[in-house]
């Protein structure tokens, strides 16, 4: 495996935390993703289904957990059904996991092969009482590909139309908003990595190289040390490109006298960094692209201060909003009779800086997470704000990850450089 896996212990931490949340006698399924078509006998890389991820840590598709707490043998509490290996298959793929290698890296005792789930399932549910499925709740999911466990819940409720069904996704986006110390190493080192990537970056931009130049150089530091990739699409975004918030054709050449915006992260055993950086082509800033980068910076310093346990995120975005007033009213951008004039639908500030300041961060890149509850200690979250002047080409992002503490937030980029010095020195050394 390319990545150290985290404990079993931490994965049966997460299902008995999640069987306590369970209803008596719930029996609660889930399942991994496909391995995805292009076209003729092509495929997409394979990406676990977060959730049996998080509860399993099971990396491969066509498995299936069950967690059943009110089984009345106790064998069959947790069963894990996993693709069966065959001399086919370790030929031409590479062997799957045994029974006994599952058993050791998820802690589950119970490891039987998916061809007999039904078998299996349907002598459980006589037992019963309700089922836990299990579905992409996201707020900001737009699905339109069938995932495998879509298809099996439509089955399921073809099949056994009468069974009481309870939403697995609650219990989950609770959980996994929460971040065990194992889970920090893991978003540590997926930083560690992203920071690598940075640092190469830094001593290779200059006038005509390429977006695309510049996200190969980070595609192969993160390879190189264990990474699978980014953890999604990268932004390599120069001049004017920087104010299209989600430039991703990475294709123009970098110029001198440009600033460079970079959204990248590293993927490190299914944990996602999620870093943005802004720099000069040329390795200095021009007083207006310092004066710009420094208000922003100003705004994710002071964001990090109010982010905290106790704070809803909505009421935490207004006062970020009103930290970026200032600064467009500084920087001449907007007059405050515009402020006085602004709706509440759409703040005079959303001109310049129109997408939210923090989101949650783990498994997924936009992880799961209730924003109806106050922030935790233990949650983990971006701080983006950005100003985007079209009119100059000029658009400036920066973002850091960071842990809620009682004790103040932990920045995970601490040691990254960000301030203009920072910046220009390892720039130019």
């Amino acid at each position: 495996m390319r990545y150290e896996s985290l404990s079993a212990d931490f994965y049966k931490k997460n299902r008995a935390r999640f069987s306590s949340q369970m209803k008596k006698g719930g029996l609660a399924i889930f399942c991994s993703n496909d391995i995805y078509p292009t076209s003729a006998d092509g495929s997409m890389p394979f990406k676990q289904a977060t959730d049996i991820f998080y509860l399993s840590g099971v990396d491969q598709e066509e498995s299936v957990l069950i967690i059943f707490p009110d089984a009345f043998q106790a064998a069959q509490r947790e069963i894990l059904f996993l693709k069966e290996t065959n001399e086919h298959i370790a030929i031409w793929e590479g062997a799957k996991l045994s029974k006994e290698e599952a058993r050791k890296q998820t802690g589950v005792q119970n490891i039987q092969w998916v061809k007999d789930l039904e078998k299996v399932l349907h002598l459980l549910l006589n037992e019963a009482s309700c089922i836990y499925l299990n579905s992409n709740e996201h707020t900001r999911a737009g699905i339109e590909v069938e995932t495998r466990e879509m298809r099996f819940s439509k089955w399921f409720r073809n099949k056994y139309p009468h069974y009481l069904i309870e939403r697995s996704a609650p219990i989950m986006h609770d959980l996994r908003s929460v971040k065990d110390a194992e889970e920090i190493n893991q978003l540590n080192r997926a930083i560690e990595i992203t920071r690598s990537g940075f640092m190469r970056v830094m001593k290779m931009v200059k006038h005509g190289v390429m977006e695309y130049e510049i996200e190969a150089e980070y595609a192969h530091e993160f390879l190189r040390n264990g990474s699978r990739g980014f953890a999604y699409t990268p932004i390599i975004a120069s001049g004017f490109n920087a104010c299209v918030l989600h430039y991703i054709e990475n294709d123009k050449p970098c110029h001198d006298g440009d600033m460079l915006l970079m959204d990248v992260g590293a993927e490190y055993g299914n944990y996602n960094a999620d870093m943005t950086r802004c720099i000069p082509v040329n390795g200095r800033f021009s007083p207006r692209q310092a004066n710009v980068y420094n208000a922003v910076l100003r705004v994710m310093k002071g964001a990090k201060n109010l982010l905290k346990p106790g704070v809803y995120l909505g009421d935490y975005h207004k006062e970020v909003g009103e930290l970026m007033t200032k600064e467009l009213v500084d920087l001449g951008l907007i007059t405050m009779q515009e402020v006085r004039d602004e709706s509440k639908d759409w703040p005079a500030y959303k001109r310049y800086f129109m997408h939210g300041t923090s989101h949650f961060l783990g498994l997924d890149v936009h992880d799961v997470g209730d924003w109806t509850i106050p922030v935790r200690e233990g949650n983990v979250f971006t701080i983006e704000p950005g100003i985007y002047i079209r009119e100059e080409s000029l658009g400036i992002r920066l973002e850091n990850n960071i842990v809620i503490t009682s004790n103040g937030n932990i920045d995970l980029f601490s040691d990254f450089p960000l301030e203009v010095e920072e910046i220009e020195d390892a720039m130019n050394s």
